[in-house]
């Protein structure tokens, strides 16, 4: 896979206005906004120019665990370290994430997650940039490449006294667990969250199709990235891949690097789920995303990225997160879906189903609004692109909120 392009240009003026293209009549859209709120989309009239970029939501990613070289599970991370990754995530077209932890035991989870909660309630600029918060783990799978990277020592089985822990701690934040169903009371734990809106995504799980249906009886919505915290061997035709192409009407995560799934498995699981279930996109991001190759930490350990792009804990064989960007998952996405193994690679036109992918499909998971109307906040990315090249120059403009 090729370099990425140059990062995203970011504007933050708190008016102005704009000309460009609606995504879905691909007529010219004036956009007039003052304080950082838009106050008028007026729809011209004739054909756009060619010139004239596209107006798409920001990207949203509801994996993210790290990002510019800060690693978001260490329990000594400070407010200006978060504020610096929340900036450089924003220089790659991403409009907002899903603060994520990963297992640990679960009271330093929760000291963790009090501090950044604490963070988050005392800045602006955080609250409208972190959405809310994804917990991925400690409720998964022990067995070895289903539980991936994930501290065997530390994972439990769900009580709903978790649920209460969580929600003492962050309020009515919007939240996303990651349960494997196999484990012991899973089905309750998930019947008695979503009563309080938490979505539930079903990941890292050996479970079999009959534990699947019940926990999508329960009111888990979500697949965890699809294809990873998996094993390289399973069972041929029982198996968590097949199980869910069984089911329909998920939100599936997928991580598009085309490192983890590489080319050919991305596109057949597009051509396998697209009809049956909404795709949506997600780095996985850790500490060394955006950054350089090399060694970082990811608490409590530390994780090296190769040449190659990929992370990896040393002397391990198994994937550790990514360095993936957002903007370049979606050109990556658009990228791997032109080519084809049968003759020569389409032009990547495809490129607004990967740019929806990872905006409107997750924020419509999480219950968000994705596209900016009247009244809301001024956040938007301008698209310069064509049906030969696909994307070209990105700027996200993102007014800073009050604070």
């Amino acid at each position: 896979m090729s370099q990425s392009p140059a990062p995203t240009t970011l504007r933050t003026e708190r008016e102005g206005d704009v000309m460009a293209r609606d995504p879905q009549t691909g007529q010219p859209v004036r956009t007039v906004w003052k304080q950082g709120i838009v106050l008028e989309r007026e729809r011209l009239e004739g054909p756009a120019a060619p010139e004239i970029p596209w107006l798409l939501p920001p990207l949203l990613d509801l994996q993210v665990n790290g990002f510019g070289g800060i690693d978001f599970q260490n329990p000594a991370l400070t407010p200006a370290e978060l504020e610096t990754a929340v900036q450089a995530l924003k220089r790659h077209a991403c409009g907002g994430c899903l603060l994520t932890l990963i297992t640990d035991d679960w009271n330093a989870m929760m000291e963790k997650l009090r501090r950044l909660a604490a963070f988050r309630r005392k800045s602006a600029a955080l609250r409208s940039f972190i959405r809310g918060w994804h917990l991925e783990g400690p409720f998964l799978s022990e067995k070895d490449g289903y539980r991936g990277m994930h501290s065997a020592r530390h994972l439990i089985d769900p009580a709903p006294q978790h649920l209460q822990d969580v929600r003492a701690i962050i309020g009515p934040d919007p939240l996303l667990l990651t349960v494997a169903p196999e484990r012991p009371r899973a089905f309750d734990f998930i019947r008695e969250g979503c009563r309080s809106e938490i979505r539930f995504s079903l990941g890292h799980s050996a479970a079999d199709a009959e534990d699947l249906a019940r926990a999508v009886a329960a009111g888990a919505t979500g697949i965890t990235h699809l294809g990873n915290g998996s094993p390289r061997l399973w069972e041929r035709h029982d198996n968590w891949f097949w199980s869910v192409c069984d089911r329909q009407g998920l939100y599936v995560g997928l991580i598009p690097d085309g490192i983890h799934l590489p080319p050919r498995t991305f596109r057949g699981m597009h051509r396998a789920l697209g009809s049956r279930h909404s795709i949506y996109l997600t780095t996985d991001a850790m500490s060394a995303a955006g950054a350089a190759p090399g060694r970082y930490g990811f608490w409590p350990d530390t994780l090296e990225v190769g040449k190659d792009g990929i992370v990896r804990q040393p002397g391990s064989e198994y994937f550790a997160g990514s360095a993936l960007a957002p903007d370049d998952g979606v050109r990556r996405a658009a990228l791997m879906l032109a080519e084809r193994p049968d003759g020569p690679r389409r032009a990547p036109v495809d490129w607004q189903l990967s740019w929806r992918r990872f905006s409107v499909t997750p924020a419509a998971f999480m219950g968000f609004a994705a596209v900016p109307g009247t009244g809301d906040p001024a956040r938007f990315c301008l698209v310069q692109a064509d049906e030969i090249q696909g994307i070209g120059k990105i700027t996200l403009h993102y007014p800073e909120p009050d604070s």
